[in-house]
């Protein structure tokens, strides 16, 4: 199974080195640097926050990320580069060489354990902030979807842009029924 697993991760490569930040990461990298977003929390394992100009210590992923890995057991990083050389030869994934343990992409798999400091930093943020903006989610995967809801019941202003309703947009103090990039292009420095 973990071959079969880092053998679709290598076949999609070229289909995820592709990919670049749309308008909506960089307008939001833009009210970063300005201030007005202090941290992204994301769903998104495809790394597009940081190559929009986020700090990462500044994107909580709360999925995790797939353009490295992690040993399973000592939680040792590895670049995919690293990986692939030692998957080619035989089609075989390669142990930790520190533990022993099993290397795996820096992603929540379905079944595993949420990322503890992931969502601790997540809920602090959370409960911090004054304005939480839900962008582009259809707000129906948990535990994620419970940050809105702490916001808002904390006092802070919720704001929904998606094109699609969701299952809050009754409780959002505004909803903003358009493309991501569109509802946020006014935010694009030039």
């Amino acid at each position: 199974m973990r071959n079969e697993a880092w053998r679709r991760r290598f076949a999609l490569e070229e289909h995820f080195s592709a990919a670049r930040p749309g308008r909506g990461h960089r307008a939001l990298a833009s009210l970063h640097r300005i201030g007005k977003v202090p941290a992204v929390v994301t769903q998104n394992i495809d790394n597009l926050h940081q190559a929009s100009g986020i700090p990462p210590e500044c994107v909580v992923e709360l999925h995790g990320n797939t353009t490295y890995a992690l040993c399973l057991d000592c939680a040792a990083h590895y670049e995919l580069a690293w990986v692939r050389e030692r998957f080619a030869p035989r089609g075989e994934a390669p142990n930790c060489p520190h533990c022993g343990g099993f290397i795996k992409s820096a992603t929540v798999s379905f079944g595993q354990a949420m990322p503890d400091a992931a969502m601790q930093r997540a809920e602090e943020l959370t409960l911090a902030c004054d304005l939480f903006l839900a962008i582009g989610s259809s707000l129906v995967v948990w535990p994620a979807a419970g940050f809105p809801l702490m916001a808002k019941r904390n006092g802070a202003a919720f704001i929904i842009i998606n094109r699609e309703p969701t299952d809050f947009d009754a409780i959002a103090d505004l909803v903003i029924r358009d493309d991501i990039g569109d509802a946020l292009a006014p935010f694009l420095s030039h």
